[in-house]
């Protein structure tokens, strides 16, 4: 494995845990601060989060990969919203979970993302 695959590997298993540490703290803050709908939505949207990121992995490396790209990655990557924002839909329209802690949720991977970027500029090789 090259350096480049390892630094890659290392950065999206950083952005694997911040996510995780994200979701969980933001769940049991919204839980504390608002109840237990609010702490059901983010950790609702959280979740639908790291799928999200965990589909456009798999879209990624199938694109990128030497062998032809399997129908099955690319159908998932073009019905991913369709399909998280439908589930979103059913369960927040027919239950008590605040919408407005799902949306806070689904920027847990953009949190992320953040995070990874200040850590390599702060720890940047030179």
């Amino acid at each position: 494995m090259e350096d480049d695959e390892r630094f890659f590997e290392r950065a999206l298993g950083r952005i694997a845990k911040a996510m995780f540490a994200i979701g969980a703290g933001g769940t049991i803050v919204a839980t504390a601060w608002r109840g237990w709908e609010w702490g059901a939505g983010f950790a609702l949207g959280a979740t639908a989060s790291w799928l999200n990121f965990r589909w456009l992995k798999q879209l990624v490396v199938a694109l990128g990969s030497k062998r032809p790209t399997r129908k099955r990655v690319l159908a998932l990557a073009g019905l991913r919203y369709l399909l998280l924002g439908g589930g979103l839909y059913v369960i927040l329209h027919y239950s008590r979970i605040s919408l407005q802690a799902a949306l806070a949720g689904l920027f847990v991977a953009a949190g992320a993302v953040i995070i990874e970027i200040v850590i390599q500029l702060v720890y940047a090789r030179t």
